[in-house]
């Protein structure tokens, strides 16, 4: 089994959800070598998170930089510049065209950034875009958002895994489908709306799967991170 974690083991993304370093710290510690994978978003961002990022690189590991950028197309791609320049292995943007083709064009020719457009948070359901002013359903959003992805250069996108499937058959291979809201049979799906086992996830077309809670609250996280990477190894 230890061959076939090996393979999945860069395919688990777990998530760094804490207000300071020293306790995403703590959990990257505890994780031990199991996980090769974190995800820095907006909670660690401003108290020193591309430093962590930074640590994190020269020990070895990857790091999804999910920042979501959105704002004035030369801002987000002066931003994703700076990134570059730091370093970072995946970074997200919202998916609407005019940040997405900044973020290319910020990104350069730079080989490791991979570029993920964010489409529909998974904690979104058809009730709330509605409540938003959507005239799009979950569903229906996520699949124009994909499509605009693409044509803008994107390297893939970030969406719910009960989408992924539909993604696959119409839109191909080639291109990363991250995965959020991912919760082990029987876990508790907490605020996530749109969830889906590790599993399902990959049988699906996933090729990324960012867990939260499920490692990082476990009272032995390098415990419950083996046991979802035999889940995936089994897919």
């Amino acid at each position: 089994m230890n061959a076939e974690i090996d393979r999945v083991r860069d395919q688990l993304i777990v998530a760094l959800d804490y207000p300071n370093i020293e306790l995403a710290e703590t959990v990257t510690s505890n994780c031990g070598d199991a996980v090769s994978f974190y995800k820095i978003g907006l909670q660690l961002l401003p108290v020193s998170g591309m430093t962590l990022s930074g640590a994190l690189r020269q020990q070895g590991r990857k790091v999804f930089l999910d920042f979501k950028l959105h704002d004035i197309p030369a801002t987000v791609e002066k931003a994703t510049r700076s990134i570059v320049s730091q370093g970072g292995d995946m970074l997200t943007v919202h998916a609407e065209p005019p940040v997405m083709k900044a973020a290319v064009a910020g990104r350069g020719d730079d080989p490791d950034l991979k570029l993920l457009g964010v489409t529909v948070l998974t904690s979104y359901d058809d009730e709330m875009l509605a409540e938003m002013g959507y005239a799009y359903g979950a569903r229906d959003l996520v699949l124009r958002r994909v499509d605009q992805a693409l044509e803008c250069g994107m390297d893939g996108i970030v969406a719910s895994a009960l989408e992924a499937r539909e993604i696959r058959e119409r839109f191909g291979q080639g291109f990363l489908i991250v995965t959020p809201g991912i919760r082990p049979a029987g876990s508790d799906a907490g605020d996530q709306k749109r969830v889906a086992t590790p599993a399902d996830a990959l049988r699906d077309g996933a090729t990324h799967l960012v867990v939260g809670r499920p490692v990082n609250a476990a009272e032995d996280p390098e415990k419950a991170a083996v046991a979802i990477l035999e889940e995936m190894a089994s897919a």
